[in-house]
């Protein structure tokens, strides 16, 4: 049963949503929509933050003070690939650091339209370059992201084995944006039941991102990539949201191409729920789960 913290917050996102995001609206005020939503979150005690410059992209190190291992996460924010940044996603990025246990990497990667594709997924792909030539072993990255991040770090996942570079050892999506081209019935079937994303601003920032005519290639929307190949994938999503569908019909595409792929499937939970960590028990729980995913992945 869902905890009366997070009906408080699927009510408060109802009744506020429109004051930070409303379609039609300027990009720029999506972003700064974003900034203001994610200023409430607190974050936890003994993380140190280091800002660094990846090859030309602005980059943070977060580092838990119980660090145990050497490896890291890459991790890729959220914001349909037009908002967010290292700012909004400093807390959750630190709660992942504490509960995994390793040192998290955020980058600011180049954000649509002044930026569509391949902007993003390349500064990604230059990132985890980058940490391979730093001496970090391939076999002890984890690569995770959240909403568009998430389906980032699929994407990523693919490009890394398209150009045969090492293979990190898994990747970690948080609600997931997977299909670009919108395809999925749970975008019409739940659109009354999620609170924070309405079909119409995900169309919008589809466009932002890529053509039409590219929301098929298989670096904008996994879900339309040859799988095979790929490292293990953990995955966690509402089935109360829009882009459950994108999860669904991914895994069942990936369990066929033989990934090792986990779905946590979680109910009544908003969007990205884990981002609420300083006040709601599910995100908690959640973040613990894909902590200890982690830490066995970069030991």
């Amino acid at each position: 049963m869902a905890s009366f913290q997070n009906a408080f917050i699927r009510n408060f996102i109802k009744s506020t949503k429109r004051m930070f995001f409303n379609p039609g609206m300027p990009v720029e005020q999506y972003r700064k929509g974003m900034e203001k939503m994610t200023g409430m979150a607190k974050m936890p005690d003994g993380v140190k933050a280091e800002k660094i410059n990846c090859d030309g992209i602005p980059a943070e190190w977060l580092i838990p003070a119980n660090l145990q291992n050497s490896g890291v996460v890459l991790y890729l924010h959220g914001g349909g690939y037009a908002m967010g940044s290292i700012n909004t996603h400093r807390a959750l990025m630190s709660r992942i650091a504490v509960a995994s246990k390793t040192k998290v990497f955020g980058i600011e990667y180049r954000l649509a339209p002044e930026n569509p594709f391949p902007c993003a997924i390349d500064d990604a792909f230059k990132a985890y370059n980058w940490l391979l030539q730093q001496g970090f072993d391939n076999s002890k990255i984890v690569i995770a992201g959240d909403s568009a991040g998430g389906g980032l770090t699929a994407a990523l996942l693919i490009r890394i084995r398209d150009e045969n570079a090492p293979r990190p050892s898994a990747g970690v999506c948080l609600s997931p944006w997977l299909d670009l081209a919108i395809t999925g019935e749970t975008a019409l079937t739940l659109a009354a039941e999620d609170p924070m994303i309405d079909l119409a601003s995900v169309k919008s920032f589809a466009m932002y991102y890529a053509t039409k005519e590219q929301h098929l290639h298989p670096w904008v929307s996994p879900l339309y990539a040859d799988l095979t190949g790929l490292p293990p994938v953990y995955i966690q999503v509402s089935t109360s949201e829009i882009l459950l569908d994108d999860t669904r019909r991914f895994a069942e595409k990936a369990k066929t191409a033989g990934v090792d792929i986990q779905v946590d499937y979680w109910e009544k939970m908003v969007h990205v729920w884990q981002a609420f960590g300083s006040y709601l028990p599910e995100a908690l729980e959640a973040i613990q789960k894909l902590g200890a995913y982690i830490e066995k992945k970069t030991a």
